[in-house]
């Protein structure tokens, strides 16, 4: 009896987040946008580098590496985060050290954004949900940027952070569908089975580095579409880590 083998996996992991929701029935007329970002990393820069400065990061400034950094909890200095409102130097020092993470941590970022507003109009009678239109784009962009790193055939596994009983079970269909050759977007013919790719849905409490930084990674990108004449220093940092931006429609 042959005994099975085990997958090979990819030289390279993505870690997913958004940024705003995806409903178009009541859209925020202040973040009227969705982004979706896939951080990509090659594992051995995962596991020698990125996991250890995050760490780092997290026992300098709370002796301890339990603090999950939040996009959100840091802009607003709540939770974990209230201790910068101990003092503008101890603020300063954070931020200095966190945008370095960000700046020096090799990885890779493909990204697409959905304008609600602008996908309404030009689809009035279509109800695209700007989640799997999103989704599809950049998993398109990931399929190419993997093959030219040689990773065809290739078991690639991709984290996603759970939203929600129902938001978990549609992304798990619209997944399969798209790696399944189900979807595609104007001209585009995309074979996903050049590669397995597996989804895998982890809890919000998750303390995952790649996680976070993908956090860190969705608002500023957002930003930037929104109000591109704002400054917008965390998206400088993330700039040259862009291989891909789709703004849509």
């Amino acid at each position: 009896m042959t005994e099975p083998t085990a997958p090979t996996f990819s030289d390279y992991i993505v870690y997913v987040d958004e940024s705003g929701d995806h409903g178009l029935n009541s859209i925020n007329p202040d973040f009227p946008v969705f982004t979706l970002a896939f951080c990509v990393f090659r594992k051995t820069d995962y596991i020698d580098s990125i996991v250890p400065t995050v760490e780092r990061l997290k026992f300098d400034f709370w002796g301890h590496d339990a603090v999950v950094l939040h996009e959100a909890d840091i802009r607003k200095q709540t939770g974990a985060f209230s201790l910068l409102r101990r003092s503008p130097a101890l603020r300063a020092s954070f931020f200095e050290r966190l945008n370095g993470v960000i700046a020096g941590a090799p990885f890779d970022v493909i990204a697409a954004t959905i304008d609600k507003h602008r996908l309404l109009a030009k689809y009035p009678t279509t109800a695209y949900n700007p989640y799997e239109v999103a989704l599809l784009f950049c998993m398109e962009r990931l399929l190419e940027f993997l093959a030219n790193r040689f990773q065809t055939g290739r078991t690639v596994q991709i984290i996603f952070e759970s939203r929600g009983k129902n938001e978990d079970r549609d992304l798990e269909v619209e997944f399969r569908r798209i790696c399944t050759n189900g979807g595609s977007w104007g001209y585009r013919r995309m074979d996903f089975r050049r590669m397995s790719f597996e989804a895998l849905i982890v809890p919000k409490a998750a303390n995952s580095s790649g996680l976070q930084l993908a956090d860190l990674v969705a608002r500023p990108i957002a930003l930037r579409t929104l109000r591109p004449d704002q400054p917008n220093r965390a998206y400088e940092l993330i700039e040259p880590k862009l291989r891909y931006e789709k703004v849509f429609p």
